[in-house]
């Protein structure tokens, strides 16, 4: 008969078995079956059923101390024998395990360096193509190349658009020769063959030089009709990767658009840019021309009309003056030949504006509906009646009129014109066009600047009306209200 599953040999008395919770020996025991096979103390299992209440109540028997000492110090070696068998094989798991986790993470570490690797590798590849692409791509958006560009130098300075003009004819004149039949525009191997024919090898080389040079023709020709004189930089780069581009393609043949053709072209791009910009200031001195004749004719018309309005009037004082005589009224001959002297000294004045070309009306004007606060207008007038120049300039061009701050009359108006445009030269709104006369000063700083120059101001008005301006923001504070 088996042993019970729980139930072992007693340490103390091997006719009985005791019971084993797992932990320690309880109080419950009883004899030993005679067929039960040797119990492993060691071993102890959960019990399948716990110990009947007769086994609780029955007692122990006890064998004498030395016995029993020698069988737990039996039992204690014994146990920790397999206590230490267990931990050796523990021991091994463990270490193993930890050796194959440590493997996988060296080989998991050395994927993740084989992938930075390739993903390094990758990036420098691309990043080298982007740079041969980049270096192929030529700017040409305009907003970029304006940002860049400065004021524009000409490359072959001449006097004027004709004498470009003429130039380009003769630069053109040239390239039309060299474009002919060995006319120099483009090289190409002359010890190609085609079938081991040197004839139809000849003739494949002349077919494909005339095709390459027909595209770089092309492009030179677009390039020379959408020039501006501020893309001219862009224009020769792009023309030189057509070259270079048509010299890699046709390796094979050795063929390439020849130097002196090449730098012809670009001299063709550079004359153009210079002939544009030249026929551009050119018309920019015409329109000022007539702008400054426009001037010159209204300020002698109202001269005119000013010195025969005072002669008209200077008549009507002599007249009266002559009827006063033959009556003998003197005391009226007086006031009137003062009335005379006066017109006599307005007509003096009209005369010497009209001999005197730099007398005229220096002007500070702002228009802060137009250009916002703190720009400001500086010129001058030689008109006879300056607003009516400040009625002009607040056309139909601007949205509303111009505020005065200052109208001062002086004989050197061009001087002081002049010196006040020099003062503030760092502050022009335009800094390519110097003859757009906007600048952003503040108004009590032109103040100051023109009195230093006149010597003398009669009025300064600081804070400009702006009528127009400040009506249509209250209209549009309300209706905002109203919605």
């Amino acid at each position: 008969m088996a042993t019970p599953q729980g139930w072992y040999d007693d340490p103390k008395d091997p006719n009985i078995i005791r019971w084993w919770d797992g932990q320690q020996w309880t109080e419950h025991a009883k004899p030993k079956p005679q067929s039960a096979p040797e119990a492993q103390p060691g071993q102890p299992l959960a019990p399948d059923a716990p110990p009947s209440e007769s086994f609780k109540a029955s007692k122990p028997k006890f064998f004498g101390k030395g016995q029993a000492l020698d069988e737990a110090h039996a039992e204690i070696a014994r146990l920790r024998g397999e206590l230490t068998r267990l931990g050796a094989m523990d021991i091994a798991s463990l270490q193993a395990e930890r050796e194959r986790l440590q493997a996988d993470v060296t080989a998991a570490a050395q994927q993740v360096a084989d992938a930075q690797a390739q993903a390094a590798r990758q990036r420098a590849e691309l990043e080298a193509e982007l740079a041969t692409l980049r270096r192929l791509i030529v700017e040409t958006e305009e907003t970029a190349i304006l940002q860049e560009v400065g004021i524009y130098r000409y490359q072959h300075p001449l006097d004027d658009s004709v004498a470009y003009r003429a130039e380009l004819a003769r630069i053109q004149d040239q390239i039309k020769a060299m474009v002919k039949k060995d006319g120099g525009a483009i090289t190409a191997t002359s010890s190609w063959q085609v079938n081991g024919s040197a004839t139809e090898g000849r003739k494949m080389v002349s077919n494909t030089s005339k095709l390459m040079l027909r595209a770089y023709n092309a492009e030179a020709d677009n390039l020379v009709r959408g020039m501006r004189p501020y893309k001219l930089d862009s224009a020769k780069q792009r023309l030189d990767k057509v070259a270079t581009t048509i010299a890699k393609l046709g390796t094979s043949m050795s063929i390439a658009v020849s130097v002196p053709y090449h730098q012809l072209r670009l001299r063709e791009l550079e004359l153009t840019a210079d002939y544009l910009e030249k026929v551009a200031e050119e018309k920019e001195r015409d329109r000022e021309e007539r702008e400054r004749l426009r001037e010159e004719r209204k300020v002698e018309q109202e001269i005119e009309r000013e010195r025969q309005r005072l002669r008209k009037e200077e008549q009507h004082f002599r007249q009266a003056i002559a009827q006063l005589a033959a009556k003998g009224d003197a005391e009226a001959i007086e006031r009137l030949q003062a009335q005379l002297e006066g017109v006599l000294g307005e007509i003096e004045a009209v005369d010497f504006r009209s001999r005197t070309l730099t007398a005229g009306h220096v002007y500070v004007i702002s228009n802060i509906g137009s250009f916002g606060e703190g720009v400001l207008k500086i010129g001058m007038t030689r008109r006879l009646e300056p607003m009516d120049r400040v009625k002009e300039l607040g056309d139909a061009s601007v949205p509303f009129i111009f505020d005065v701050h200052a109208l001062y009359f002086a004989e050197n108006a061009v001087t002081i014109e002049r010196e006040m445009h020099q003062r503030f030269a760092d502050r022009r709104v335009n800094r390519v066009n110097n003859r757009k006369e906007f600048f952003k000063v503040t108004a009590t700083e032109a103040r100051d600047a023109l009195t230093e120059l006149s010597g003398e101001l009669m009025t300064f008005v600081e804070e400009p009306e702006a009528l127009e301006y400040r009506q249509g923001l209250q209209g549009a504070t309300t209706d905002a209200a109203l919605v």
